[in-house]
């Protein structure tokens, strides 16, 4: 654009003063009255300005760019031509009109109406402006228009940016977003894994503490058993009166106290068995027998006889006046049991037993008794020696089994 060319709009606004002009200062014509409406999309409305004033404050014209209606003046012209003939009743509407439309219609014209007057006061004020207007003032105006397109251009790339940048902060945003979704997703994922971790945990902890109180009971029970003598839990040897008691099962019989003979040979048996496990704590091996302990049918085993078997078991039927097995087990057993003490005697600590085994007679001596000796047989004996004999042999091995203990019973 040169620098003399001026904007369309006061060109426009120049032709409407010189139509003016010619028309001996009358009102304008519905067509001019047009033309100033159309000129409300390049200046603002302004007041009058004060009678008698010669200058006009151009800065409060407001500039929207060049001059490019929607709507053409042949559009416009016909739409007011049409409403005004329909409202006189020049024109027959080939259509009912209700009377809502018709009062909406109005109220619409009215509205219409009042704008463009007032248009027309601001166009009138336009020109008479104009016409006192020098050309120092249209040249200001001119650089002041052109300041302003320059800074519209400006903001106008400024916008052109800004709708850039929102486009890649879209994007961003948008990435971000997809970011997010999967950072949920992983989190949800992540409180599903804790949660199944944690349950873990607490089974773990669950079953930790069981095992810790199976530990700290079965190590109650470990400190029990450590106190626990293994002898003197598994062979308990008391007496009630003349008779002894191994684990339950008298062993002996007098006149007063018939004990069965099956009791007896169980009796029998527990000894045997407690004989047997003295002699392997020690180490020793039985010299002429063998010990084979089998509960109420125990029985020894001779190895110099053809392994001639001696039970230490009896059914009571036994001939008193004639040797019989039963005694010759019996001594056997004696036998076995000095064996043992012999052995336990040689030991640096050893062991020291009350009562004197005599094995060849088959005799316990008793010191303190007025008797002294009392036989082991029931050969030409009375129940009350041999079971006097039988006590005595058990008190010997309540000894051996102490010793035992406190010899061998921390190893």
């Amino acid at each position: 654009m040169e620098a003399s060319q001026e904007p369309k709009a006061l060109m426009f606004i120049s032709a409407q003063g010189e139509t003016r002009e010619t028309q001996e200062g009358g009102p304008p014509s519905k067509e001019e009255a047009n033309f100033e409406n159309l000129q409300d999309g390049a200046f603002c409305r302004t007041p009058h300005p004060p009678s008698g004033g010669t200058s006009w404050d151009y800065s409060n014209f407001t500039l929207l760019g060049r001059l490019e209606p929607q709507r053409s003046l042949d559009s416009i012209q016909k739409t007011i031509r049409d409403s005004f003939d329909i409202l006189s009743g020049e024109t027959e509407v080939d259509h009912p009109l209700c009377v809502d439309c018709t009062d909406y219609l109005l109220e619409a014209l009215d509205i219409e109406l009042a704008i463009t007057e007032s248009d027309v006061q601001n166009y009138k004020c336009c020109l008479e402006t104009r016409e006192g207007m020098s050309e120092d003032e249209r040249e200001m105006l001119q650089g002041k228009l052109k300041g302003l397109e320059l800074e519209e251009a400006k903001l106008l790339q400024v916008v052109a940016e800004v709708e850039k940048n929102q486009e890649s902060v879209a994007a961003d945003l948008e990435a971000a977003q997809a970011e997010t979704k999967i950072l949920e997703q992983q989190e949800k994922q992540y409180w599903k894994d804790y949660s199944k971790l944690r349950w873990q945990q607490l089974e773990l902890n669950e079953e930790l503490s069981s095992v810790e109180m199976r530990l700290r009971y079965a190590q109650i029970q470990w400190n029990k058993l450590e106190k626990t003598d293994v002898f003197n839990a598994t062979f308990e040897i008391w007496h009630d009166g003349p008779l002894t008691i191994i684990n339950n099962f008298r062993l002996g019989r007098i006149p007063t106290v018939p004990v069965c003979w099956s009791e007896i040979s169980a009796a029998w048996g527990q000894t045997a068995l407690l004989l047997l496990a003295l002699a392997n704590t020690i180490g020793l091996e039985f010299q002429r027998y063998r010990l084979i302990p089998c509960g109420n049918h125990s029985y020894l085993r001779s190895l110099t006889d053809d392994c001639a078997e001696l039970p230490l078991y009896s059914s009571g039927k036994q001939n008193v006046f004639l040797h019989n097995k039963f005694d010759q087990a019996m001594m056997a057993f004696l036998d076995c049991m000095q064996q043992f003490k012999e052995a336990a005697e040689k030991d640096e600590s050893g062991l020291c037993l009350p009562y004197k085994i005599h094995v060849k007679k088959g005799l316990m001596e008793d010191p303190g008794s007025s008797s002294g000796f009392y036989p082991i047989r029931t050969h030409l004996n009375t129940e009350e020696d041999w079971t006097k004999a039988l006590k005595l042999m058990l008190i010997n091995f309540k000894c051996s089994l102490t010793w035992v203990s406190l010899r061998y019973g921390r190893k």
